[in-house]
């Protein structure tokens, strides 16, 4: 969740580099962003969103050799290398599950052992498939695709990894849904490239009409992550609710995120803001990075203290409550913000995994409707819960999973969703053998 000049490199990661398609209903579809016809698992329930456990899903990896981008994007600030001083993420993924057709050569990187270095692309089928296998494998219900508004002016720009995802979430019984990223989208923009994106994903991708497109009361479920004061007045903010939450055609089932102090959000400050958090069907506020210290002062904690009033105030609302709960977070080769210019390790720990339980915990005893994990594959805030290696590659600085298998955030993640469910007891202590 970053600023448009980073986010913007979206739209190449994955495909689509297609020529832009004009929107009208006479543009001929790309056969890839055709509704989907293959084979179709019906795993997890997708007319509900009630008691799901879902990821943020970025998927704008890209390397020099995958074709529609050709060059690195999200791995490194050089698009041609990935250096000690220009690597973006703090974890290196796990390679091993993925076909060696997936395996892209890094040059000039090696292990400790002298195997050549590789990274995977998100822009090609057969990896985006590995990531919903896991999901199904660990009995996660799927993701909420990122699409970010700022490079989203000519439809159908970056809609191929959503093409994809779909098409995963098929072929392997996960649900999924959207959601618009409006970080660092000209507020003159911001409507009308949103309004005319769901209207192409409706109208000709036809995503809304998908067996796997998550849906609740019988709407599509859509989420607008960027709901804060600061960025946008409350005309507009109003503008895009009234679309998208009432339209008759394209209304949904309208998730909100954005600011976790909603509540405290008045009128003095920001007017018309406190009504504007009160008119969405759910909402989600955005946590990551929102820390506290332990009582013996000991370690960071993901702040939830404000969970218990944040469901209060939803059930008086009559809407869900879908908090954020992430395993750490760490930006230091994106930032280059701690520690030495290659990073030395960002406060927020995992601390083994406990970091996360304990928010696991806290939506299971609070009986929370719904939770979002941030993020299945966002190494780059370090927040990925998906498979990393902690043998990373020499001469480059990257966090691991401190010994842990390198399923060991997938695991706990589906373990932590039994949990939740009542289908395993609750537990304190994070489990030693999910």
């Amino acid at each position: 969740m970053r600023i448009c000049m980073l986010l913007l490199a979206v739209v190449l990661v994955v495909g689509i580099v297609l020529p832009c398609l004009a929107a009208d209903e006479g543009a001929k579809l790309s056969p890839e962003l055709a509704p989907y016809k293959g084979p179709s698992r019906n795993d997890v329930d997708a007319t509900t969103l009630k008691g799901k456990v879902m990821c943020g899903y970025q998927g704008w990896f890209s390397t020099p050799g995958d074709g529609p981008a050709n060059r690195y994007i999200h791995w490194s600030m050089n698009a041609e290398k990935v250096l000690a001083n220009s690597v973006t993420v703090d974890y290196w993924p796990d390679m091993t599950d993925y076909p060696k057709s997936e395996w892209m050569p890094v040059a000039g990187l090696k292990h400790k052992d002298g195997r050549q270095a590789y990274l995977f692309s998100s822009a090609r089928p057969a990896t985006m498939d590995v990531h919903f296998k896991w999901m199904r494998e660990y009995g996660i219900d799927g993701v909420y695709v990122q699409r970010f508004v700022c490079g989203l002016e000519n439809p159908p720009s970056a809609s191929g990894m959503l093409a994809q995802a779909r098409n995963s979430a098929n072929r392997h019984g996960r649900v999924f849904s959207i959601t618009y990223d409006m970080s660092g989208t000209p507020t003159e923009k911001l409507y009308d490239w949103m309004v005319n994106d769901w209207k192409f994903l409706v109208d000709r991708m036809k995503i809304t009409k998908d067996k796997r497109y998550l849906h609740h009361n019988g709407k599509p479920v859509l989420q607008l992550f960027g709901f804060y004061p600061e960025r946008f007045p409350a005309e507009t903010a109003n503008k895009i609710i009234d679309f998208f939450k009432n339209d008759p055609k394209y209304g949904t089932f309208l998730v909100c995120s954005g600011a976790w102090w909603w509540r405290s959000i008045n009128d003095a400050d920001w007017a018309g803001w406190p009504a504007i958090y009160r008119r969405f069907n759910a909402i989600t506020p955005w946590n990551p990075g929102n820390s506290t210290m332990s009582a013996d002062n000991k370690f960071s904690m993901a702040s939830t203290s404000y969970w218990a009033d944040d469901l209060k105030e939803c059930r008086k609302l009559g809407i869900m409550y879908m908090p954020v709960i992430y395993p750490g977070f760490t930006w230091d080769n994106l930032q280059r913000a701690y520690g030495n210019p290659q990073g030395a390790g960002h406060p927020l720990s995992r601390r083994g995994g406990d970091f996360l339980w304990e928010q696991f915990v806290t939506a299971t005893e609070q009986k929370v409707d719904t939770i979002y994990i941030a993020m299945f594959d966002e190494v780059d805030e370090g927040t990925a819960i998906f498979k990393v290696t902690n043998d990373p590659p020499v001469g480059i600085y990257m966090a691991t999973y401190e010994g842990k298998p390198s399923d060991w955030y997938l695991r706990l993640t589906g373990y932590g969703t039994k949990m939740f469910r009542g289908r395993v007891p609750l537990t304190k202590t994070t489990p030693a053998n999910p």
